[in-house]
């Protein structure tokens, strides 16, 4: 049976090397014969979480629902329902985007944090999916995990989404030019790191 992938995209503007590099990636799993999603969050309608954590209060492992009524349910049934997910977002003010992070901070039903209880818990620790983290910045690539909180922000929104990180794609100096055009180089790397997913 062919894998599904989904990928969550926290750009804010299309054609750009984040696209080019979410692409590669499921151009890669496709290749193996996978089935492909892209989600792109800026249009998708995402309240901001208002920190009700009613979503947190019910013990067990399974996720907990919003109250909210927006387009968070469908996504995360879309993921629920993949074997892989692609998490990106380009580095901006040091850390994934506004967007991203709104997606990121609705996450909270997957973890129990009752009233009382200093910190939350992850409602379970398995790992039913494989994750790749793909993040693009105006500095070189390398420190993306270095010198900013978009690698870590990535990392946490996999494991709330329950998936194992299995690749990360740190696309450096993308500021250069309007139409940054990844290099041959990433673009390989992309794809192999689709073929991993699949």
């Amino acid at each position: 049976m062919a894998s599904r992938i989904v990928a969550i995209v926290g750009s804010y503007r299309r054609g750009g090397s984040m696209d080019s590099a979410v692409e590669a990636v499921l151009a890669g799993a496709r290749e193996k014969g996978a089935i492909t999603q892209t989600i792109y969050l800026t249009e998708q309608h995402l309240e901001f979480c208002t920190n009700c954590r009613q979503c947190t209060q019910t013990p067990g492992e399974e996720r907990s629902k919003c109250m909210q009524r927006d387009d968070l349910e469908p996504m995360l049934a879309a993921i629920e329902a993949a074997d892989a997910v692609v998490l990106a977002s380009p580095v901006n003010y040091y850390n994934v985007t506004a967007v991203f992070r709104r997606f990121m901070e609705r996450l909270l039903g997957f973890a129990f944090w009752p009233w009382g209880q200093n910190a939350p818990a992850m409602r379970t620790r398995r790992r039913a999916r494989k994750a790749v983290l793909v993040a693009a910045a105006g500095m070189p690539g390398f420190l993306i995990p270095l010198a900013t909180g978009a690698a870590r922000a990535l990392a946490l929104t996999a494991r709330m989404l329950g998936a194992q990180t299995v690749g990360r794609l740190w696309i450096g100096l993308a500021a250069g030019e309007a139409h940054h055009a990844l290099s041959a180089r990433t673009l390989a790397q992309a794809r192999q790191l689709g073929c991993r997913l699949a």
